[in-house]
């Protein structure tokens, strides 16, 4: 039965764009977990509360439907949250732009972007400690060979796109430091994603608690700070006020777009502030509509999370 196709056919009640949402979950161009083909059908790898599942995802924009695809123990789950996973419980009602023309002109050019939440901690939280005080490049490549040799090929038809599993939570707690040196990974960072998944099972319910506990919780695991708590919230809950304070490019971007200067993280949150409860939305939204920081020294990298400029 894991191989039996399941199918849903679901009607958003906005112009919906699947590769836009779900662009924040994929962890760079060769994550194994996440892929487009050149049909523009995103492939997602999920270890879902039921079982391993395969998740196929076309927008149809002719008919303004969206249709999903799943195979593997977990394909009805996948189905069934696939609204909440293309941003269909976020609300931004209530959300003003008023107090910066440049959110204002992000909010103009973007009026459909959600948030996109998948319900999986353990799936955002591996590789967002492997991103830990490091390049985006070299956590992509940590995680893609933590993936590729660690985890397992994800069910269905995928063997062309070489799709794959995250390992479990108990296969990652039981690999050991030297394994972990090889994947490029630091000892301060395969400590934390040890200690993580030696609690997975508590960290996932952090899905049916306030965004607030949930930041609570998960910054109680020793290596799990302000940032990596923000990281998981917007993946996992979609949660719109989560601001990725600590980023090493996120309050220069935002500085640039709102005041034309780099600022501090403290100088962003004032910034920010007006906007609670959706200040994740305004700090994406400014980036979207303001000024672009110079190119001085190494190009620095688009936050992922930002809706196509």
């Amino acid at each position: 039965m894991a191989d039996v196709e399941r199918t849903r056919t679901w009607v958003p009640g906005w112009p919906c764009a699947p590769a836009q949402v779900l662009r924040p979950q994929r962890r760079g161009a060769g994550d194994p977990t996440q892929r487009e083909d050149d049909a523009g059908r995103t492939w997602r790898a999920m270890r879902t509360p039921v079982g391993s599942a395969t998740l196929c995802i076309q927008a149809r924009p002719s008919t303004g439907d969206v249709v999903g695809r799943a195979w593997g123990p977990g394909a009805d789950w996948a189905l069934e949250h696939l609204p909440r996973l293309l941003g269909a419980d976020d609300d931004p009602t209530g959300f003003e732009a008023h107090h910066h023309p440049e959110v204002a002109e992000g909010w103009r050019r973007h009026p459909h972007w959600r948030f996109g939440a998948t319900g999986l901690v353990m799936e955002s939280l591996v590789p967002s400690i492997l991103e830990q005080k490091v390049t985006g490049k070299q956590a992509f490549g940590s995680f893609r060979e933590l993936v590729r040799r660690h985890g397992e090929p994800a069910p269905g038809p995928v063997a062309s796109l070489r799709l794959m599993l995250q390992p479990t939570p108990a296969t990652i707690a039981a690999i050991p430091s030297w394994e972990w040196l090889r994947l490029g990974v630091q000892p301060a960072q395969s400590r934390t994603a040890v200690t993580a998944c030696r609690l997975a099972s508590s960290l996932e319910r952090i899905t049916e608690v306030s965004a607030e506990e949930a930041d609570r919780r998960l910054c109680t695991v020793r290596g799990i700070g302000v940032w990596t708590s923000a990281e998981v919230r917007q993946r996992v809950l979609g949660d719109p006020d989560a601001v990725s304070f600590g980023d090493y490019h996120l309050a220069n971007w935002v500085g640039w777009a709102l005041v034309g200067h780099d600022i501090t993280d403290e100088e962003m949150g004032e910034l920010l502030e007006p906007y609670r409860p959706q200040r994740g939305r305004a700090a994406m939204l400014a980036i979207a509509g303001g000024r672009t920081r110079p190119r001085r020294g190494p190009r620095m990298s688009v936050p992922t999370h930002l809706p196509t400029r």
